[in-house]
């Protein structure tokens, strides 16, 4: 049985999305997050070392990093479903949007979320780095968004579930979502699909769920 260990407001999320849409039998084991720095609670060191959220544990296998859970429960469990075939173009799409959205879009929008946290949002380095870069990655998503309906193409993917996380914090600030449609339209028909609402039925609290509304 597979055990999602499960973090609060966290990446995770997007794993029991995946697991819903593949129709996998799993298991939650909840976690808090301490409400003064926001981090995981060290019972999570217990289960990897580094001690954060997405982890799963699928009989002897530990493994972390969302890219990573989603490439493994999609070529184990997934049988030719949410990935585009081998040596499409569509395939070499969906590998660059499972690998952007940790390595390029996330950590403008970690910076922002920590300066923000830590009471420096009229900081130099915030108006000057972070928030161009978020404007730069957004603006490409958006265009990006403007060539087909999903990030790997015509057909819904894994990469759609990655890609799901860094836009919803982007929509924590609704300004930044108000130009850009496209993106708009994305979060309301991933926010609109029955499996990713199973997801949140079991997750519990996600607060960018609501980011839209």
């Amino acid at each position: 049985m597979i055990i999602v260990h499960h973090l609060n407001n966290s990446r995770s999320q997007r794993v029991l999305w995946l697991l819903e849409e593949l129709g996998i039998e799993y298991e939650i084991k909840f976690y808090e997050r301490d409400p003064l720095t926001m981090l995981a609670p060290e019972s999570l060191r217990q289960v990897h070392p580094l001690g954060k959220s997405p982890v799963i544990t699928d009989a002897d296998l530990t493994i972390a990093e969302s890219g990573a859970i989603i490439e493994y429960l999609v070529d184990r469990y997934g049988n030719g479903r949410l990935v585009p075939a081998s040596g499409t173009p569509e395939r070499l799409r969906y590998t660059y949007w499972l690998h952007y959205a940790e390595g390029s879009a996330m950590p403008p929008l970690l910076l922002n979320l920590i300066f923000d946290h830590f009471g420096l949002g009229n900081n130099d380095a915030k108006s000057a780095f972070i928030a161009p870069q978020i404007k730069l990655h957004f603006d490409y998503i958006e265009s990006e968004l403007h060539k087909s309906m999903w990030f790997a193409g015509s057909e819904f993917t894994a990469a759609d579930i990655q890609m799901s996380f860094p836009l919803e914090m982007l929509a924590m600030h609704s300004e930044e979502v108000e130009n850009r449609p496209k993106l708009k339209e994305f979060l309301d028909r991933i926010h609109a699909r029955k499996a990713y609402k199973r997801a949140i039925e079991r997750g519990g609290r996600y607060d960018f769920a609501n980011s839209m509304h």
